[in-house]
């Protein structure tokens, strides 16, 4: 089975399997804990949190460990959105949006929050005019994702940064950066972010461990009370050795981002110039999006019947998010975008990892061919 769900989980570099293991095996104390074998572990969080920071070029004291990008996410909009109601009640934040974020606004919305959910254009590019143009005097937050998960449209996160700051210099800005680090330049400081999201499993990293980075002076409403863990913002003991093993992941990912991109971006090419070529296809990515993530829609045949035929050719792709993966309405992404429903019902995505090749890609073409001819005579026989 050839694996092509990169965007959804990473295997474990090697190196953080050893690294997961040797903590779980020898450092297993509470970090929280008094005595020599806790304050051991509670310096393994700090170096961590040491690493986490340098990858980021940004105060060790500005990062905090998370169980996930979902939690972090949910914890940047919800515990802003709390703690400076005082300034308003006003958020921002995009129609395309990861299920962790978009689903945090209709809550707050339901709460009694306004907000302003702005579209993007046709090939789910956000205009950053649009977006300060949605902040006023009383926005607490404006929330747009560096990488879309579904289509790997890139967001022009600079220049949103600068209007949203010029607007209103006290609306926080928060970047969802799950698709986007280890495969982009990332620079908090020059895109003016107050608040960003990582999940090292999407990075060869463990699962159950996240990142939200909050800069210096900005206090979080928390979610999670119980102990004074991370600065008091979000308690619970920490996960040592997932903490350790994604501080690595992290590290190694930016690392090797130019070796990654370099490799991926030729792939990524020969796969859109093949998806052309299939008039039953019709491609949803924009040939200048994320490296590592090809979407691509068979109109009037369910995603979920094109993945699972694919998948007895031997090749394991998604529809969209795997958060979403399992529901049959339409993608909410394609129909913000303005693509139909035959369209919005029938997406795939494939999501390409350092492991791919060459022939790799080759063995995908032939089996996207493979399964548009059986499900074309499949469907004529039901005819």
């Amino acid at each position: 089975m050839l694996y092509w769900d990169y965007a959804a989980a990473t295997p474990p570099y090697e190196e953080v399997v050893q690294t997961m293991e040797q903590i779980m095996k020898l450092h297993y104390a509470n970090p929280s804990s008094l005595h020599r074998a806790g304050s051991e572990a509670g310096k393994l969080i700090r170096r961590s949190r040491e690493v986490c920071a340098a990858a980021l070029s940004v105060q060790p004291q500005e990062i905090l460990f998370t169980s996930g990008a979902t939690e972090s996410n949910n914890l940047a909009i919800k515990g802003a959105a709390l703690q400076y109601q005082t300034r308003g009640r006003h958020l921002v934040t995009t129609e395309i949006e990861h299920p962790s974020v978009y689903e945090s606004f209709l809550q707050l919305q339901r709460m009694g929050w306004e907000v302003t959910f702005v579209a993007p254009d046709s090939t789910g590019v956000v205009d950053p005019d649009r977006v300060a143009a949605a902040v006023r005097r009383d926005t607490v937050l404006v929330s747009v994702m560096h990488v879309n998960n579904e289509i790997g449209t890139i967001q022009p996160l600079k220049e949103m940064g600068k209007l949203i700051k010029a607007v209103n210099p006290r609306t926080l800005f928060h970047v969802d950066g799950v698709q986007g680090y280890g495969k982009l330049a990332v620079d908090l400081k020059d895109w003016q972010v107050d608040l960003y999201s990582l999940s090292p499993h999407k990075l060869r990293g463990p699962r159950g461990v996240g990142l939200l980075y909050i800069k210096e002076g900005i206090k979080l409403f928390p979610l999670l009370t119980g102990g004074s863990h991370e600065e008091g913002q979000r308690a619970g003991t920490e996960n040592v050795p997932a903490i350790v093993a994604s501080s690595k992941a992290i590290r190694m990912s930016g690392e090797q981002r130019e070796t990654f991109v370099a490799q991926l971006v030729p792939l990524r090419d020969r796969l859109l110039r093949f998806l052309r070529t299939v008039p039953e296809f019709v491609i949803n990515s924009r040939q200048d999006g994320a490296p590592h993530i090809v979407h691509f829609s068979y109109p009037g045949m369910k995603g979920e019947v094109f993945a699972r035929k694919l998948e007895e050719l031997g090749m394991a792709v998604s529809t969209r998010s795997a958060c979403s993966s399992r529901l049959a309405e339409p993608s909410r992404v394609l129909l913000s975008m303005g693509k139909d429903v035959s369209s919005a019902s029938g997406g795939i995505r494939i999501s390409l990892g350092d492991s791919h090749t060459d022939e790799d890609v080759a063995a995908l073409e032939q089996a996207l061919t493979t399964a548009v001819q059986a499900l074309k005579i499949a469907e004529g026989g039901m005819k």
